[in-house]
């Protein structure tokens, strides 16, 4: 709506503006003819840049009224006021309205720019659903997607945004989902897969059963995320804001000085020095920084979206530029989180089929990866699948699972679970893999091996950061830390702690905090699941491969909706570009504004460099920034 509000804006000041155009041309050409038709008809000049004037510059002077009675004085409304109003008091009417004229040319331009970048984003988030197909008994109702319910059942066509998350209950599709993810290649949908707001049925139709309302659905959360980002200003912006205060009066009071002073000491003519001062005032406005500074981050959080990063704020986009430890998470994060059971040794009194099915007992109301590989592989290995009756299930964080089976203890997990519980075991010969001993009853049955994959763009990860001045990379991870070691030395990371607690990893992250340059940033990066703690507390929690994953999207400060590990690098990279189109901004628009100052305070700038030195370096400084969301990065 601010977007259609911002377009609808555009039109009614090219209007104006086109008008205001119009009659200043007019006054100029009577100008310059100088008709002799009477008093009347000899002032007709003037009447014409006036009028062209309050065309074009009333709503600048009625601001600056409004502002002045709240007591904002010194913004650029009221020094465009002052400059002009006082180019027609010393007879410079032609100057003041044409200063005026292209001060709005210039403000219509950067109006285009900013609504082009703004529209740029909107279209890219443009995931909200307008509706959804709802089965009402035999009948399908089109109906607004907050009045759906959990577990109501909807349907999907080809051609249609999915409204709401669910599970495809029949049917099997291509869905898209670019919007989320920034991957341009389709993903296959069908029975019994989880499917996402915000994605684009491309195939066949789907009956989906709705497992979240609309509010706390995957698209709600992203266009929240998006619209909020805006509000978190880097410190950069923050210094421009807090500089525009200290400068603008400084500068007001330095051109009244310039007015008032020579003149009192002889040095020249009033009207001389009056209108120096009202050119130097011109040239002192500071929009351009004020202006560009945000438009940059604004262009650098649309840039990263596009990517399917989506970063909570300028702030955050802004601290990837001081990055000196990155703290990964294995599981999910550097590894595929796809486990399979890749070797069974059963102990003495047992078989390799008892084994397994006594683990995947324990295991079957665990949603672990772990768990559910070994409840796989029994299901596989048993034709028939008869339903476990157990009892007490308690999960033992960190360690493993405990039931009871028939009054008998069960007990699936790491070493620590057996060692807690005095089980005497004998460890496992292969190590390639995360280990799970079971024991039944208090005696040992054995152990099985399960296997997890590194991501392919794990391996180019850390030398990558190191390019990129990274100074330290670490490994934390639950995982058994000989497993972890192992995947730490094949993808080069400097450090690594194996077989941590949840609350372990919080504590090793603060220490780690505690190890960095106070100056530098500390990244965490985790796949949003069971990570959350240590996602908040970072300087900068990055959840990976989180589509859909609710703490992630609470808890992180940035989120990568892919599984890739690379993405990491494109928004350092994004963030980078961002911080150099910022200085150079900063760089350019305060040299041109010295230089400026100095050419007008000493006559040798006239108002219509004024007018460069303002609205043409606001406009280049503008379209510098627009250069993110088209670099190629």
């Amino acid at each position: 709506m601010k977007l259609l509000n911002a377009l609808e804006n555009e039109k009614v000041n090219f209007i104006r503006l086109s008008i205001g155009a119009v009659v200043f041309a007019s006054g100029l050409i009577l100008g310059y003819f100088k008709p002799d038709f009477g008093v009347f008809f000899q002032n007709m000049p003037f009447f014409a840049y006036l009028t062209a004037y309050l065309i074009l510059g009333g709503d600048i002077i009625i601001r600056a009224i409004k502002n002045l009675l709240q007591g904002q004085v010194f913004d650029e409304n009221f020094l465009m006021s002052i400059a002009t109003i006082g180019a027609f008091v010393i007879g410079e009417s032609p100057e003041g309205a044409g200063v005026m004229l292209f001060y709005q040319v210039g403000e219509f331009f950067q109006e285009r720019a900013v609504n082009k970048s703004k529209k740029s984003i909107a279209d890219l988030m443009d995931i909200r659903p307008d509706y959804a197909n709802l089965i009402k008994g035999n009948e399908l109702i089109k109906v607004a997607p907050d009045t759906v319910n959990i577990n109501d059942e909807i349907i999907v066509k080809p051609g249609e945004k999915i409204p709401l998350d669910g599970i495809v209950i029949e049917g099997s599709s291509m869905i898209d989902t670019s919007a989320l993810t920034g991957e341009s290649v389709p993903r296959k949908t069908q029975k019994d897969s989880e499917v996402l707001s915000g994605c684009v049925n491309i195939s066949g139709k789907l009956t989906i059963k709705v497992t979240k309302v609309f509010f706390e659905s995957t698209v709600s959360k992203i266009i929240n995320l998006v619209q909020n980002a805006a509000s978190k200003k880097a410190k950069t912006e923050n210094f421009i804001t807090k500089f525009a205060r200290i400068y603008t009066p400084v500068v007001v009071i330095l051109a009244a000085l310039l007015a008032v002073l020579p003149p009192l000491l002889s040095i020249g003519e009033w009207k001389v020095w009056l209108h120096r001062a009202l050119v130097f005032l011109v040239i002192s406005c500071p929009c351009a920084l004020v202006l560009s500074i945000p438009m940059s981050f604004f262009a650098g959080l649309g840039k990263a979206a596009k990517n399917g990063i989506l970063v909570k704020g300028g702030n955050y986009l802004e601290a990837f530029n001081h990055i000196e430890t990155v703290v990964f998470d294995k599981t999910g994060t550097l590894t595929k989180g796809v486990f399979k059971v890749t070797a069974i040794q059963s102990a003495k009194g047992f078989t390799d089929k008892s084994l397994l099915e006594l683990a995947a007992k324990a295991e079957q109301f665990s949603n672990h990866p772990i768990a559910i590989s070994i409840i796989a592989e029994n299901n596989k290995q048993l034709r028939e699948n008869s339903g476990f009756a157990v009892s007490e299930y308690t999960e033992l964080a960190g360690c493993g699972v405990r039931v009871l089976l028939d009054g008998k203890a069960v007990l699936a997990g790491n070493e620590k679970l057996m060692i807690d519980n005095e089980i005497v075991f004998d460890k496992a010969v292969n190590t390639s893999g995360t280990i799970v001993y079971v024991a039944y009853n208090g005696i040992f049955a054995g152990c099985i091996i399960i296997s997890d994959e590194i991501k392919p763009d794990s391996f180019s990860l850390v030398s990558s950061l190191k390019k990129r001045g990274v100074e330290k990379t670490v490994m934390l991870t639950g995982d058994n830390p000989q497993i972890a070691q192992n995947t730490a030395k094949v993808l080069g990371i400097d450090e690594v702690y194996g077989g941590l607690l949840p609350h372990e990893k919080v504590e090793m992250l603060e220490k780690l905090n505690k190890q960095k340059n106070i100056k530098k940033k500390l990244i965490f990066t985790g796949d949003g699941i069971n990570d959350a703690p240590v996602l908040a507390i970072a300087d900068i929690g990055v959840a990976m491969g989180a589509l859909g994953s609710d703490a992630a999207i609470e808890a992180a400060d940035a989120v990568l909706m892919t599984d890739e590990p690379s993405k990491l690098i494109k928004v350092i990279d994004i963030a980078r570009f961002t911080g150099k189109i910022v200085r150079q901004n900063i760089i350019f628009v305060l040299c041109v504004k010295v230089i400026f100052l100095t050419l007008g305070a000493f006559g040798v700038a006239t108002m219509w460099e004024a007018v460069f030195a303002d609205v043409g370096v606001s406009l280049l400084a503008v379209f510098n920034s627009m250069r993110i969301m088209y670099a190629k990065i």
